[in-house]
C-alpha cells in the first residue's frame, strides 16, 4: 500500500505541474458534470444436482448505481456500489460459508449483501499513458487467466494499481500491481477477499488489421489461500482469415505455469487452447476448440487459474472451477444462430482427463438471449452435466432466466 500512496503522490505532483496546459473545467464544474448510471438484473436459477436431497431454487437481484466524474486537470473518478438481495426463493447454499445452514442444497454462488464494488481514480497523462488507481474491474484477454467473474451477482474486482500504454506503435502495454481480491462471495467470510501481492503484465501486438500477439505473464503470490500462488507465462495469438463474405476466426494459446511464494506444492503445469470459428455472413457462426490444463498423478499440481472468469470455460455447469489433479481436456464444438431478435447459442463438451485415462463427462450448453428495447434484456439459458465416473462428479442440470434493465 506504501508502494501505491507513493504513485499517486508521483501523478499528483505530475497533474500540478502540467495545470498551465489543460482546458478542463474547474473542479466543481468535473463534479456536476458527472453521469450517474443504474443497473438491474434479476435472475432465477435452478439446480438439480445428484447427490443433493435438495434441488435449488434461488431469485436474486443485483441493483448497481455508478457515477463518474468529468475530467479535471486529467484526473477523473469513478464509484460503483452493488447490493444483491433476495425475492421470494432462497432454497440455495450460497457458498464459502455464506449459508451455513443449507449444506442439503446445491450452491449457487450468489450471496445477498452490499459491496463497494469498484473505486478508482484515473489520470491520463495524454493519449498514451493512463494510470488507474483504486478499487477496479480487470478483464485481461479472453478472461481466462485474469477476470470479473461478470456471471455472478457479485463481481470480482481488485485493489490494485495499473498502468495502460500505447506509447509503443501498435502495442499496448497493460501492467497492474495488485494488493488485494475481492471475490465474489463478499466480506463477510474469510473467502470473499485475499491478501495477495501480485504483478500482471500483458502486452498486445498487432499483426496488421487481421491478427494480433499476445505474450503475458501472472505472478500470484496469495497470502491467505497459498495454493492460489502461481507463476505463469504464455503467449496467444488470433486473428481472422477471410473466406468470400465469410471468415475464419483463429486462436492458438500456450502458456506454462509453475509454484510461486508460499504455494503448498513444487510443480509444472501447461497450458494449451485451440479454436476455430467459421463465422458466417448469414448469422450462423460454427466453432470447435480443444483447451487443456495439465495435470500430474501426484495431488496438487495441476495447472490452476484462481482469477478467471470460470464460468465462461469448461461448461456453464461449473463442474471444473477447480482443476482435477489429473488435469482436464475439453474438446468442444459450438454453434451461434441470428435468428430476428434472438440470439441462440449451443455448445457440445467432452471432458477427459489430461494425464492419464480418465473420462469426467459430456455437456450440453443452450442458451437464448434478445433485446427487449434499448434499455431492457431477457437471458433464458441451461447446462445439462452427465458424468462418466460418479464417483469423481455428479450429474447435473441447471437452467437460468434473467432479466436486466439499465438506466
Amino acid at each position: 500500500m506504501k508502494k501505491l500512496i507513493g504513485l499517486l503522490i508521483i501523478l499528483t505532483a505530475t497533474s500540478v505541474a502540467a495545470q498551465e496546459a489543460e482546458t478542463n473545467n474547474d473542479f466543481a464544474t468535473a463534479l456536476t458534470a458527472g453521469e450517474f448510471s443504474l443497473g438491474l438484473r434479476a435472475r432465477y436459477e435452478f439446480v438439480d444436482q445428484d447427490g443433493f436431497d435438495e434441488d435449488a431454487n434461488a431469485t436474486t437481484t443485483r441493483l448497481r448505481l455508478n457515477y463518474r466524474t468529468a475530467k479535471w486537470n486529467n484526473w477523473s473518478a469513478f464509484v460503483e456500489f452493488d447490493h444483491v438481495f433476495n425475492i421470494l426463493l432462497t432454497d440455495y447454499n450460497s457458498g464459502a460459508g455464506t449459508s451455513p445452514n443449507k449444506g442439503e442444497y446445491p450452491v449457487i454462488a450468489d450471496p445477498d449483501g452490499s459491496d463497494l464494488n469498484q473505486m478508482y481514480f484515473d489520470y491520463d497523462l495524454d493519449s498514451n499513458w493512463k494510470f488507474r488507481l483504486g478499487r477496479q474491474r480487470i478483464l485481461l484477454d479472453n478472461q481466462r487467466f485474469v477476470g470479473g467473474v461478470g456471471w455472478r451477482q457479485n463481481e470480482q474486482t481488485y485493489d490494485a494499481f495499473s498502468v495502460t500504454s500505447n506509447a509503443l506503435s501498435n502495442t499496448t502495454i497493460f501492467y497492474s500491481y495488485i494488493g488485494q481480491v475481492r471475490r465474489i462471495f463478499g466480506q463477510t467470510v474469510a473467502a470473499g477477499s485475499n491478501n495477495v501481492d501480485t504483478h500482471l503484465l500483458n502486452v498486445k501486438i498487432k499483426l496488421g488489421d487481421d491478427w494480433a500477439v499476445t505474450p503475458y505473464a501472472y505472478l500470484i503470490d496469495n497470502k491467505d489461500v497459498a495454493t492460489f500462488s502461481t507463476s505463469t507465462v504464455g503467449a496467444r495469438i488470433a486473428g481472422d482469415l477471410p473466406v468470400g463474405e465469410s471468415k475464419i476466426s483463429l486462436l492458438a494459446e500456450i502458456a506454462t505455469q509453475s509454484d510461486a511464494g508460499d504455494a503448498p506444492v513444487s510443480f509444472d503445469a501447461d497450458y494449451s487452447h485451440f479454436t476455430a470459428t467459421w463465422v458466417g455472413a448469414n448469422g450462423l457462426d460454427l466453432g470447435i476448440g480443444l483447451e487443456s490444463l495439465g495435470g500430474s498423478s501426484d495431488p496438487g499440481e495441476a495447472f490452476r487459474t484462481p482469477l478467471a472468469t470460470l464460468h465462461a470455460f469448461n461448461g456453464w455447469a461449473d463442474k471444473f472451477i477447480s482443476t482435477p489433479d489429473a488435469g482436464i481436456k475439453d474438446s468442444y464444438v459450438s454453434a451461434k444462430l441470428a435468428l430476428g431478435k434472438w440470439k441462440l447459442a449451443a455448445v457440445f463438451h467432452d471432458f477427459a482427463a489430461e494425464t492419464g485415462s480418465g473420462d469426467y463427462g459430456t455437456e450440453i450448453d443452450l442458451a437464448a438471449a434478445r433485446k427487449l428495447s434499448d434499455r431492457y434484456g431477457l437471458l433464458l439459458k441451461g447446462a445439462f452435466f452427465s458424468a462418466d465416473n460418479a464417483s469423481a462428479y455428479t450429474d447435473t442440470d441447471k437452467f437460468w432466466v434473467m432479466l436486466t434493465a439499465n438506466y
